[in-house]
């Protein structure tokens, strides 16, 4: 008598170990690459979750197993009850970082933050010129940004600054690490610009050329010499010049939950573009089922979700496929093998863009900032 195979049973995934609490898009900054989405005017405008949600959701995710706590947004300074949020997290054992253009941080409410438990302040920056800095972010906040540096310091935190790195600002970089070495700075991210939301829509202004890179990535490995004993750089490889794909998010509903100001939880911050897929919400779900069972977090996890080159890849386990959310932009399918991906079928859009930027090949269309007027004419 034959008997049927069994089949193997799936191992269920670990906890989120990484909450990143997105509560609010409200932001007086309007950078050109903001990971925002698109229609952010629609989806947050008047639905934010209330203090009392947010607490719910951060014990719930905190019983499921998540240890770290990101506030982000937008500007999530922006957020009165903010000091609340970042107290119960801190109660309930999180190591807390909050994520900051600077604007609205100062001295009497960073004593209150302190205050409430705030472990860790990572503080954005534009460029390390005033000009460039406030023409990117279409404010005036490069001096305010300088004096938040100072706050940081003064309240004895440790200070990441980060820098989204593109062709317009990428020939400064020896001037911007020397800012954040000027200004105590322990940990430096480069973050080479990923082009999704934003970004996506104004790439072609802001896609470094491959000699940019280059010089960069020479630069960075000269300062870490230099200051090896003060301060750690990172400098993040863009997808399109680096030739592989990453293991996005270090794999979908592997690490990360994201939450969005309107309580849409989600495996990325950028996933909420991806056709076909829904994703709950924790006004109506609680966080166990949303990591455990809900459709949205399960989709792409694994491998067994794959297709085309990814099936046979050695790889597979390493990069998973590569990022979702760039394969949906740039072939136009989710499930696509990632087309930063030599083996991708669709490899040769990503290598005209870079051959477009190696060119100077100036874009007609003007960049579009990020403001609540542009949100709505795009999603309208």
């Amino acid at each position: 008598m034959s008997v049927a195979p069994v089949a193997p049973a799936i191992a269920p995934p670990g906890p989120p170990l990484w909450l990143l609490a997105e509560v609010t898009y409200r932001c007086p900054l309007h950078c050109v690459f903001c990971y925002n989405p698109l229609d952010f005017a629609q989806t947050g405008r008047g639905e934010e979750l209330s203090t009392a949600d947010w607490l719910r959701v951060l014990r719930e995710a905190r019983a499921l197993g998540a240890v770290q706590c990101g506030f982000s947004g937008g500007e999530p300074l922006m957020r009165d009850d903010l000091e609340e949020l970042i107290a119960e997290a801190h109660r309930l054992g999180y190591y807390t970082n909050l994520l900051t253009s600077g604007v609205g941080l100062t001295r009497e409410r960073a004593t209150a933050l302190k205050a409430a438990g705030l472990d860790h302040v990572q503080l954005s920056f534009q460029d390390s010129t005033r000009e460039l800095n406030d023409f990117l972010s279409h404010t005036k906040t490069f001096a305010l940004k300088q004096e938040v540096g100072e706050i940081i310091k003064s309240h004895g935190w440790p200070m990441v600054m980060n820098v989204v790195i593109h062709r317009l600002n990428i020939d400064h970089i020896d001037r911007i690490i020397a800012m954040a070495d000027a200004l105590g700075a322990e940990y430096m991210e480069l973050a080479n610009s990923q082009y999704y939301s934003w970004a996506h829509l104004n790439r072609d202004h802001l896609l470094p050329t491959s000699a940019q890179i280059r010089r960069a990535e020479a630069v960075t490995d000269a300062w870490r010499e230099k200051v090896a004993d003060r301060m750690k750089l990172f400098f993040v490889a863009p997808d399109y010049h680096e030739g592989k794909p990453k293991k996005c998010m270090n794999g979908w509903g592997n690490v990360f939950l994201t939450v969005t100001p309107d309580g849409t939880a989600l495996p990325c911050h950028t996933a909420r573009m991806l056709p076909g897929l829904a994703f709950p919400n924790v006004r109506e779900h609680d966080v166990r089922h949303i990591w455990l069972e809900s459709e949205g977090f399960n989709r792409y996890r694994g491998t067994g979700w794959m297709k085309g080159a990814c099936v046979t890849c050695p790889d597979k386990e390493k990069d998973l496929g590569g990022c979702r959310c760039q394969a949906f932009l740039l072939a136009g399918d989710p499930a696509a093998t990632d087309p930063v991906c030599p083996k991708s079928d669709r490899h040769g859009v990503v290598q005209a863009a870079v051959a477009a930027a190696d060119a100077g090949e100036v874009p007609a269309r003007p960049l579009v900032f990020r403001d609540p007027k542009a949100s709505r004419a795009l999603s309208g």
